[in-house]
């Protein structure tokens, strides 16, 4: 009788673990909008609902300073790599650009004389050129564009059913994993209660 009392206790200690572990992850995301306790003078929100604003801005300026820049973008996309193509891509420009304005009459000797000397400058000036375009496209671009505002713009505008579904479909195992060990603590404590209770 006196295991059977214990294993009662332990079993409702399970259970109320489980359940407490259960009803807090719903709270994350439960209620989607607030609910007015009358009586209390209270309401109750989901804690990702409730501060998606604070979320959002804490993300966007996380991923800004920490994660990416708009330098780096910058840089990514115009490496050293990318310069020797952008400088054949203006060479081939200007040389087509080049044939077609100089008139017939100059010599096709000359012509080729010109474009040489055309090309030797764009070799020799044209990464310092990309580099002054690159430092100025940096500073107008971190002038105007905020990569945080745009992450929290789009987090915020993120439809809360779907965000929360995404959260679970990620994390499900961790989750059922903190249910099952409130279960658990829940289960130790009701026995460990149940031995206390009953012996003393």
């Amino acid at each position: 009788m006196f295991w059977i009392q214990v294993l009662l206790l332990s079993l409702i200690g399970a259970g109320i673990g489980w359940m407490t572990n259960v009803f807090a992850i719903k709270l994350i995301f439960r209620p989607l909008n607030p609910i007015k306790i009358p009586i209390l003078n209270f309401s109750v929100q989901g804690l990702i609902p409730k501060r998606k604003g604070e979320i959002a801005r804490s993300i966007g300026h996380t991923v800004e300073t920490e994660l990416i820049s708009i330098e780096e973008i910058i840089d990514k996309l115009i490496e050293e790599e990318n310069k020797s193509e952008i400088i054949a891509q203006i060479k081939k420009k200007v040389r087509t650009i080049a044939e077609e304005k100089m008139p017939s009459l100059i010599p096709g000797a000359i012509k080729g004389m010109i474009l040489v000397y055309v090309d030797e400058i764009i070799d020799s000036e044209g990464e310092n050129a990309i580099n002054d375009l690159t430092e100025k496209l940096v500073l107008k671009a971190t002038s105007k564009v905020k990569i945080s505002e745009i992450i929290e713009e789009k987090i915020n505008r993120f439809e809360l059913v779907k965000l929360e579904e995404i959260i679970l479909n990620i994390a499900r195992k961790e989750l059922k994993h903190i249910e099952l060990l409130g279960g658990l603590i829940g289960f130790i404590i009701g026995f460990l209660q149940g031995i206390i209770i009953l012996q003393f």
